[in-house]
């Protein structure tokens, strides 16, 4: 069980916004490992259609920073030729939603192959995709597959929730031997927060946050609702002391923090943006009624999107999407 305070009494920080850390995090694995190397749609000379590589085809160039066609297939696949004949792809697949395009590549190539190859095949592939809706980006731009992900062996699936996380998480899945997808949701690539300098600061992959200690209920939140989770969590601080932690890691899961939590709290709430069917809050709920049933004393809540495509219209997408005052609302059940 890790906190990020702990992690800057060790190190120098500095404030910069998740965008800004994710492109820190490309730009020194770039410059420490000359096998790696970006690939997808508008990455270079544009800087990404969410200006997240920014100005990295500037330093690395073309043969860096590779520009590619609109064919997720084809880059896809191309990616993890590479990544089993040596090299270390970095991909970025615009929006998660794109995914089915790809997942001939993804889920019968890059999950299988280490396996099909009895393990002689390593697969260092880096797939970072935006998730989440909030920009009126309409459905089949503001999905969030990262349940679906991690659902497959041979994949490993991240979704940071603050610049630290992004940061690490990213540095550690260009350097795992095996396929990680980063989730980046992509209203909160303007949060800012201190992030390590150090250069070979890496969160592990499976290692979760305790980002606010509290007694009474636990929160795991993830992405967006990690930074709701917390300002909803300072605002009832007079009333109930909320635990936030921070899962970071979706597969591997960090199962070990999340039930040391609900043993001292006897209460939790998952709120993750993914639909709330067979998916990611369900998981997680699963693990904490397999090892600490006995501790819990109230019902768990989940705080999540329901089973509908993402609107377009505005005022429908603010009513689909889980807030703060959702998570407020279950923890006011079970308090």
């Amino acid at each position: 069980m890790t906190a990020l305070a702990d992690t800057e009494l060790e190190t120098e920080t500095e404030e910069l916004t998740v965008r800004e850390a994710i492109r820190q995090a490309m730009r020194e694995e770039l410059r420490r490992d000359e096998d790696v190397f970006l690939i997808g749609e508008d990455i270079g000379v544009f800087g990404g259609v969410l200006e997240v590589t920014g100005d990295l085809y500037e330093e690395f160039g073309p043969e860096r920073i590779k520009d590619t066609p609109i064919s997720e297939a084809g880059f896809m696949g191309a990616a993890t030729g590479a990544a089993a004949t040596g090299t270390r792809p970095v991909v970025e697949l615009m929006f998660s939603d794109f995914a089915g395009v790809a997942m001939e590549q993804i889920m019968n190539q890059m999950a299988k192959m280490r396996y099909m190859f009895g393990g002689k095949a390593e697969m260092p592939v880096t797939v970072r995709t935006t998730e989440g809706g909030g920009m009126g980006a309409a459905s089949q731009h503001s999905g969030t597959i990262h349940s679906w992900i991690a659902h497959f062996p041979g994949l490993h699936a991240v979704a940071p929730g603050t610049p630290a996380a992004a940061k690490g998480l990213t540095k550690a899945a260009i350097r795992s031997n095996d396929p990680v997808f980063v989730f980046e949701n992509k209203m909160i690539y303007e949060q800012k927060g201190q992030v390590p300098t150090d250069e070979d600061f890496t969160i592990p992959l499976g290692e979760a946050a305790v980002e606010r200690e509290g007694e009474d209920v636990t929160v795991v939140a993830t992405q967006r609702l990690v930074g709701e989770s917390l300002q909803t969590a300072e605002g009832m601080a007079d009333d109930v002391d909320v635990e936030v932690i921070d899962p970071r890691s979706l597969y591997p899961l960090d199962t070990e923090t999340i039930v040391e939590s609900v043993r001292k709290t006897g209460r939790l709430i998952v709120a993750d943006e993914s639909p709330l069917s067979y998916g990611t809050h369900a998981e997680i709920i699963a693990r904490v009624q397999e090892e600490a049933f006995f501790s819990l004393d109230a019902p768990i809540q989940r705080v999540g999107t329901p089973d509908t495509h993402m609107p377009f219209s505005p005022p429908l997408e603010q009513e689909v999407l889980p807030i703060g005052e959702d998570v407020r609302n279950a923890i006011g059940r079970v308090t």
